[in-house]
């Protein structure tokens, strides 16, 4: 004779604890986007910066925006597999070093942005319809012009981790 069926269904099985699982809600949502975009400013800013002739203290909007572009890489890929808790000390309070790392960034390439007017406007003689030396004025202006997205785009981003902190959410997505 059978034994009786069981009346509970076995448990389920955990998942590993070193499992990577996409966070589709991040990816869709308002913070996985702007930090999409804050990629591809970034890349447009220190792209147009490295291949023009630079000195001087355009060295430090081209530290600040790859520095930044790196950095909001590893946070999108981090955030995206679900790994935060990985981070040490850092993990546990994952909403908040995303918005400090966005202010930080905002004020960093608020001073970058500043950089790149000034010098664009002191390469401004060279702006002249026939004027036959190369002249970096165009890839300043354009510099200049990705350093202000990439400023807005992150004090976007600080100010919406900080409207989910104030709503007492813990997590980004």
């Amino acid at each position: 004779m059978l034994p009786p069926p069981p009346r509970q269904p076995p448990p389920q099985a955990r998942s590993a604890r070193g499992a990577v699982q996409l966070q589709r809600p991040f990816l869709r949502g308002p913070l996985g986007v702007l930090r999409l975009l804050q990629l591809l400013a970034g890349a447009a800013f220190w792209v147009t910066i490295a291949t023009s002739k630079y000195q001087g203290p355009v060295h430090f909007a081209l530290f600040v925006s790859v520095l930044f572009w790196l950095l909001t890489l590893g946070l999108y890929f981090v955030t995206l597999l679900g790994k935060h808790e990985l981070v040490p000390v850092l993990g546990s309070r994952w909403l908040v070093v995303n918005v400090a790392h966005d202010l930080l960034a905002a004020a960093l390439y608020g001073a970058a942005t500043g950089i790149m007017i000034d010098q664009t406007q002191r390469h401004s003689y060279c702006n002249l319809k026939d004027y036959p030396l190369p002249c970096a004025y165009h890839a300043f202006l354009a510099a200049a012009v990705c350093g202000g997205l990439c400023l807005g785009l992150y004090l976007l981003s600080a100010l919406y981790g900080c409207c989910r902190r104030y709503q007492g959410k813990l997590e980004v997505a």
